[in-house]
């Protein structure tokens, strides 16, 4: 197979089982399409536009301040080394998979020279005993919910309670990677302000669940805000005007903050078609957000070329990205987004049907 055949198939079809649809100039137009010609924007972070969002986001969380960033990787390194620098100790604590440690070069080890101890195993989620068991003294725990590289998952309620009084009592600033909180809320049954208490900093993406272009937003007590500013700019991310990123955010939130709900429940179903397939599996079993991993007992080579075949033949997207996990396993992931309902239920449940059929024919 051609490399990237999967992906080009993928941006062939007319409807997809993931996602809010294609990410183009589209998606600004639409934000944009209300917005007067005459509005002025931020400038360095400063402004109308940027003031108002901040300020709306922060009541949303339940935080005295709240700051745009444009990227979630420069707001949570900024705050970890805030957290750091206060507590005058250079270590930190997170999960082996947390974005930090997979996905940014080492970022927070080679710009801020901080430690970072890893919590738990790979193929589970931080729990109580692994924080009180810290060898080390740490300034900061980072607990992202949910932990996206292992489909999704979530610790239960009373344990984030747990963890939080924890680290009250023995001093240890809590930041929640909630690049995906909007979309976790319906599980626990929640207010975004519930779980932020918890936390003494909050980062949010919007641009995951939500759509918008790019940013995110870093939520927390005002002088905590007031420093992650001033290290903002010694970021660069004070770009002279951020308002197409403010912009659709604002606009991609009102419209998707209150759909969580439904993107969650349409999760599990598809996650139940998958799951009465024979060498389909879904982790979790049962979604615990919008989002899962969809393994596959069969080599990826062989699932690609399935894969492709059946976009080719129902116009229906199902990945874009299938990641091998040993020669005889794969997964992909999914994000239930408004695409999904888009599609005729008999037709997503065609497109599963057809997968299973397929798979059981190659065996």
């Amino acid at each position: 197979m051609e490399p990237n055949q999967l992906l080009i198939v993928f941006k062939q079809t007319n409807m997809q089982l993931s996602g809010h649809g294609n990410r183009n100039v589209g998606v600004l137009k639409e934000a944009f399409a209300n917005i007067s010609d005459f509005d002025e924007s931020d400038i360095y972070g400063q402004g109308k536009w940027i003031d108002d969002f901040q300020a709306k986001m922060a009541k949303y969380l339940g935080k005295e301040a709240a700051v745009f960033f444009p990227s979630g990787t420069m707001a949570q390194q900024i705050a970890l080394r805030i957290w750091c620098d206060e507590k005058e100790i250079k270590k930190v604590a997170y999960h082996p998979l947390s974005h930090l440690e997979i996905h940014e070069e080492d970022g927070l080890k080679e710009l801020h020279q901080i430690k970072t101890i890893l919590l738990a195993e790979r193929d589970r989620v931080i729990s109580l005993e692994d924080v009180m068991n810290m060898k080390e003294d740490v300034a900061s725990l980072l607990l992202e919910l949910p932990q996206r590289e292992i489909g999704g998952q979530l610790p239960d309620y009373e344990t984030l309670k747990s963890i939080a009084a924890f680290c009250k009592e023995k001093g240890i600033k809590l930041h929640l990677d909630g690049a995906r909180l909007f979309e976790i809320l319906p599980y626990y049954n929640k207010t975004a302000v519930e779980i932020s208490n918890l936390f003494d900093s909050v980062y949010v993406s919007l641009y995951k669940g939500i759509g918008g272009v790019a940013g995110a937003i870093l939520a927390g007590d005002k002088e905590f805000i007031k420093k992650s500013k001033i290290w903002k700019r010694r970021h660069g991310g004070d770009l002279i005007s951020l308002y197409p990123y403010i912009v659709s955010s604002d606009y991609y939130f009102t419209r998707r903050e209150g759909k969580m709900k439904e993107y969650y429940q349409q999760a599990k179903e598809l996650a139940w078609l998958f799951n009465q397939c024979t060498q389909i599996s879904t982790k979790p079993e049962e979604p615990v957000s919008n989002m899962f991993h969809v393994h596959i007992a069969a080599e990826k080579s062989k699932v690609e070329e399935i894969l492709v075949d059946i976009m080719k033949e129902t116009g229906i997207g199902i990945t874009s990205n299938l990641k091998e996990i040993d020669e005889r396993h794969c997964y992909f992931e999914l994000s239930i987004g408004d695409q999904y309902g888009k599609i005729e239920k008999a037709k997503r449940e065609s497109v599963v049907h057809l997968l299973n059929k397929k798979m059981n024919e190659c065996t």
